[in-house]
């Protein structure tokens, strides 16, 4: 039995459109109608109902949906266990939040060139949604976010949490006393990327306080939206973990707000449809690098990872 036939049947499955698939395989519709042609034949049954727009499993189908991807998850443990890493030459597509990337990020990447000296890394930084769109549109093997994605071709694994604080510069005359979130709006908010997590709390906070005066100013570049609060245009809640020499400088301060900013949640997720035999493995790699990160910074900066729930499995 063909497996490019069986990993062919698997994505048809979940992408439901031989157009959809055909292009995520680089080849040809006709090609993709084939190979399922071929493997109703040996099955002797039909696996899909097709209709105008989108195809659908059958009874049958599903059955063997199950046994499909069982022989190919049973095919990747074997090539990683038969890989030699050392001379593993492929491409991995990572992508990222900007709170790793400035935190623990580069020991990862360390880490990988230590292991894997010919693994090729592409590197994406983006939020969080639009890192799960690229994973899900095959454009990423892995992404390091701040949320869990549900797909029977998505795995998850928690990479622990990142502390959120609030900070601003000296220069802006605050002292040791405790800020309520209306005091706090009397200065400009500085703000990760509209749609990233650190965002949306923002918004629940203060929308829940009435804070209808709010000055919020969103930046794409997390070291634009470090220097702009270090210069005492502003304060931001961010991770301790991205600043920690501007925390050891003085150029930050954290701030007693009365309101505790929610933890960020890290989280690994990857393609476990057989595209990249190595993803896992990466991704193990990561939880290494974030366990031992929160070791080395205390409860105050990281948390370990934990299990995720099942709903975010």
């Amino acid at each position: 039995m063909n497996l490019r036939f069986l990993e062919t049947f698997v994505l048809l499955a979940e992408l439901r459109n031989f157009r959809m698939t055909a292009e995520r395989l680089f080849t040809t519709q006709a090609a993709v109608s084939s190979r399922i042609a071929t493997l109703e034949q040996d099955f002797g049954v039909r696996l899909f109902d097709r209709g105008v727009r989108e195809v659908t499993l059958t009874a049958d189908g599903a059955k063997a949906l199950v046994h499909a991807e069982r022989m190919l998850r049973l095919m990747r443990e074997m090539r990683e266990d038969m890989l030699d890493k050392q001379a593993y030459a492929g491409v991995i597509r990572i992508g990222a939040i900007e709170s790793i990337v400035h935190s623990w990020f580069p020991d990862f990447l360390a880490l990988l060139q230590q292991r894997y000296p010919r693994l090729q890394v592409e590197i994406a930084c983006d939020t969080t949604i639009h890192l799960s769109e690229q994973l899900h549109k095959g454009q990423l093997d892995i992404s390091l976010q701040a949320k869990s994605v549900s797909s029977g071709t998505i795995a998850n694994l928690s990479l622990g949490e990142f502390a959120m604080a609030w900070v601003g510069s000296p220069k802006l005359g605050i002292g040791d006393e405790t800020l309520s979130l209306a005091e706090l709006a009397a200065f400009p908010i500085m703000s990760f990327a509209r749609g990233s997590e650190p965002y949306a709390v923002i918004e629940r906070l203060f929308s829940a306080e009435g804070s209808a005066s709010l000055h919020m100013n969103c930046i794409a570049s997390v070291a634009t939206m470090i220097r702009v609060v270090c210069d005492g245009l502003g304060v931001a809640a961010v991770p301790p973990a991205i600043i920690q020499r501007e925390l050891a400088e003085q150029r930050l301060r954290l701030l007693r707000v009365d309101r505790e900013f929610p933890s960020l949640p890290l989280v690994a997720c990857w393609r476990n449809d057989h595209q990249n035999p190595l993803a896992e493995t990466v991704v193990r790699a990561a939880e290494e690098v974030a366990t031992a990160f929160a070791l080395n910074h205390g409860q105050a900066v990281a948390r370990l990872p934990t299990p995720l729930l099942a709903g975010d499995a």
